[in-house]
């Protein structure tokens, strides 16, 4: 079982992506809060607090669709690495892309990780576990008091 402060943000524009996600989480038993933005656009909407999104606080894990709508992965990767409060959110890629071209553009922008989904979704259900360790054992980045700090969330922590 999961830490439930970590707070995860899937952003894709596919709903039937979004679906099996979220079918993949319940059978591996992640709780954590989940919430869904259909582009780069809405998800920088919610992480700030904008645009009548309550904010979604830090800490949070973004697992992000290269290929959306208004504002795709990469432009949303831009955007969050230049923004001073947003910076250290950190990122896994889940695409269809295998262009080497774009998991070495995600890489340039401190991503944490590169997976490419299945045209049926099987292979992202075997990456979940992937994921659900990170969240169970890396320490992520807190905004506290104004300013960030390190703080664990690892079930032994």
């Amino acid at each position: 079982m999961l830490e439930h402060e970590i707070k995860i943000l899937l952003v894709d524009d596919d709903d039937v992506d979004v679906a099996v996600v979220k079918r993949a989480f319940k059978r591996q038993g992640i709780t954590n809060e989940l919430f869904v933005a259909h582009d780069g656009v809405e998800a920088l909407a919610m992480l700030r607090g904008e645009d009548g999104y309550e904010q979604i606080c830090m800490p949070v894990l973004v697992l992000l669709d290269l290929n959306m709508p208004r504002m795709g992965g990469h432009e949303f990767l831009s955007e969050l690495r230049s923004d001073v409060d947003l910076h250290r959110t950190i990122v896994f890629v889940l695409t269809t892309s295998n262009d080497r071209r774009d998991r070495d553009a995600a890489y340039d922008k401190h991503i944490a990780g590169y997976l490419v989904k299945s045209q049926a979704g099987k292979q992202l259900v075997k990456e979940i576990p992937l994921i659900e360790n990170y969240l169970a054992n890396v320490q992520f980045p807190v905004k506290s008091n104004g300013t960030r700090s390190m703080q664990s969330f690892a079930g032994n922590a």
